[in-house]
């Protein structure tokens, strides 16, 4: 590894910081888009709002779950676990599948199955259940890695805006299920229609979609590079291990908080408002990290800040009189909107090229949401084995402990060594 060098005062600006993060997972490929760039964003933003309910919501009614079908906690945190798993693994295909049939294609099938995966949340049956996680952790895992390729080649000009607009609209998303699902079971008379509901907004992405659908063929190929010797670099390895960690406890807010709050005294309708609102919180520092992360030469105060924000709200909400936790709830959101921001920011940062840092957003979304995985299984065979939420705390401090030490090695200004040419 070396040190970042300077940049010369004759060159011109490098890219943003935007242009950087949303690399084309087509390697410029460049379909005809015909249409207005509002309706494209609006299409864009309609696809990023439905790829957190499918996640989010399934906590808030997780108890109901758990007691209709009979199953355990350990059992049921497979519900939790299977999708954040898929997001890693079929990640890793999307950018084979857009250079075969083109990104837009792709986004449409995989919404058409999450669609399909949500609505088969309606059949009240465990199989049932993990067979809709398997189809909707696809679905996002593939629509999630190509939809910023997009924003990024659609909105060159603007790719900052509609970065900050697509972020906003994912944790518009999870909110919006997270508060809204308890009170759906109710009027829909209960949590199976409640979790299938949220295929309704997803099929309308899906026909907004298909009506902006470009001709097969239109799309030209360009030239591909080489990435070679990252996942033997120590460096990438420290950025991976922080989006991994720091994932791992959003996951477990989105799978777990919730249950959490009520068997602490919450009502089943304030414990999803209160999830929805540090959600919502994340806004904040989703925005504004990077571009803290991105005046300082080393990001390791940033990420201490965060993991301590993040691990503070955690333990407030676990351990705390139930009367404040809207504040502790409100620390989650701080730490865990940072958090996020600032592993993708990371990723730019120790990258020396874009073709660099599309290799290594790749390792460090596929591996780092696999890692992530076991952390709300983790939760859910602590509840079973002690009957109780209190080693959860101990779980949280050792994860945000190596999120902070990983993060802390990944902030130093340094280049991931590696070979990057075109073949």
């Amino acid at each position: 590894m070396r040190d970042i060098p300077a940049e010369p005062a004759n060159e011109p600006a490098p890219p943003s910081l935007a242009d950087e993060l949303l690399i084309d997972v087509e390697d410029g490929a460049i379909p005809e888009r015909p249409r207005h760039p509002l309706l494209i964003a609006a299409a864009l933003v309609l696809i990023a709002l439905n790829l957190r309910p499918a996640l989010s919501s399934l906590g808030t009614v997780l108890a109901e779950v758990v007691r209709d079908t009979g199953v355990s906690a350990s059992s049921a945190s497979i519900l939790t676990t299977v999708p954040v798993v898929c997001l890693g693994v079929f990640g890793l295909a999307a950018p084979a599948l857009a250079r075969r049939f083109g990104s837009e294609r792709v986004i449409l099938a995989m919404l058409a199955a999450l669609a399909a995966g949500i609505a088969l949340r309606a059949v009240p049956t465990f199989a049932a259940q993990v067979a809709a996680a398997l189809v909707v952790g696809a679905g996002i895992g593939v629509v999630g890695a190509l939809l910023p390729g997009l924003v990024k080649r659609d909105f060159p000009e603007r790719a900052a805006l509609m970065t900050g607009v697509y972020t906003m609209a994912l944790c518009g998303g999870a909110a919006l299920a997270a508060g809204t699902t308890v009170p759906l079971s109710h009027a829909l008379g209960g949590w199976p229609l409640a979790l299938a509901f949220w295929a309704l907004p997803a099929l309308v992405a899906v026909a907004v979609w298909f009506t902006g659908l470009p001709d097969a063929g239109a799309h030209r190929a360009h030239g591909r590079w080489e990435v070679r010797g990252l996942w033997r670099d120590p460096l990438a390895w420290q950025v991976t291990l922080f989006m991994g960690l720091q994932s791992s406890l959003a996951y477990v807010v989105f799978a777990w908080l919730a249950p959490i709050l009520r068997d602490r005294g919450l009502d089943p309708v304030t414990a999803g408002f209160v999830v929805s609102s540090s959600i919502l919180v994340q806004l904040t520092t989703a925005l504004t990290a990077p571009i803290v992360a991105g005046r300082s030469r080393h990001q390791g105060g940033v990420v201490l800040v965060v993991v301590a924000l993040t691990l503070a709200g955690l333990l407030g909400c676990l351990y705390a009189p139930i009367g404040s936790v809207w504040l502790w709830a409100v620390l989650v959101g701080l730490g865990q909107g940072g958090s996020f921001a600032l592993a993708l920011t990371l990723i730019v940062l120790r990258a020396g090229d874009p073709h660099v840092a599309a290799a290594l957003s790749s390792m460090a979304q596929s591996v780092g949401y696999t890692l992530a995985s076991f952390g709300p299984l983790l939760v859910g065979l602590l509840h079973d084995r002690t009957g109780g939420w209190g080693l959860s705390g101990v779980l949280f401090a050792v994860v945000m402990a190596g999120a902070a030490v990983f993060g802390v090695l990944a902030g130093r200004p340094l280049h991931v060594r590696v070979v990057s040419r075109p073949v």
